[in-house]
């Protein structure tokens, strides 16, 4: 079982929002935490198109999220939202599915005009699931590098990230020792 999933809402293989997502899922390894990382990529366009709840594949995702001891969503800003592809891939998951989860959201986008999108599209949306949305991050795509190791250019920005990163760790701390010892996840 992994510990933390990575749910990238982008609908390209090479995305600024796929690729800190992934950089972030590296710094999660990097302290110790298993990752499994999922794409609404990974679901078939018809499973999508058609909202198919019984497929295969969306109850093997399902069970990843449901399992896992927190979440860390990205999507690029289209349009003044999250990409109308995570949208779907939401919609056919459980509805209770990140209950009680911290979830870190993570957007980019063209410029810092659209830094709301954070607050007013995707928070709500993880809302929906039940998710304990932490404050996330919104980075514009010019302090991106898709190219390079660490692709965050803006020193301010990854401390940011680090910083949320450290957030959502205590929060998994705080909440597996509420659980009582007999129990496990």
């Amino acid at each position: 079982m992994s510990e933390i999933v990575l749910i990238s809402g982008s609908p390209f293989e090479v995305s600024s929002s796929d690729r800190v997502l992934k950089y972030v899922g590296k710094l999660l390894e990097e302290r110790g935490y298993g990752v499994t990382y999922i794409s609404v990529r990974d679901v078939e366009h018809e499973d999508l198109f058609l909202a198919n709840f019984n497929s295969p594949t969306v109850q093997r995702i399902a069970s990843q999220i449901k399992e896992a001891k927190g979440v860390l969503v990205s999507s690029p800003v289209y349009k003044a939202a999250y990409s109308g592809v995570l949208k779907v891939f939401i919609d056919i998951l459980p509805q209770d599915i990140l209950e009680g989860k911290p979830v870190l959201p993570i957007m980019t986008g063209g410029s810092r005009y659209h830094l709301l999108a954070l607050e007013y599209a995707l928070k709500p949306l993880l809302a929906t699931l039940k998710a304990h949305n932490l404050q996330g991050v919104y980075l514009v795509d010019s302090e991106i590098d898709k190219e390079k190791d660490i692709p965050i250019l803006d020193v301010d920005t990854l401390q940011r990230i680090k910083n949320q990163l450290d957030d959502f760790i205590e929060f998994i701390h705080k909440q597996n020792s509420l659980i009582p010892s007999h129990y496990t996840i």
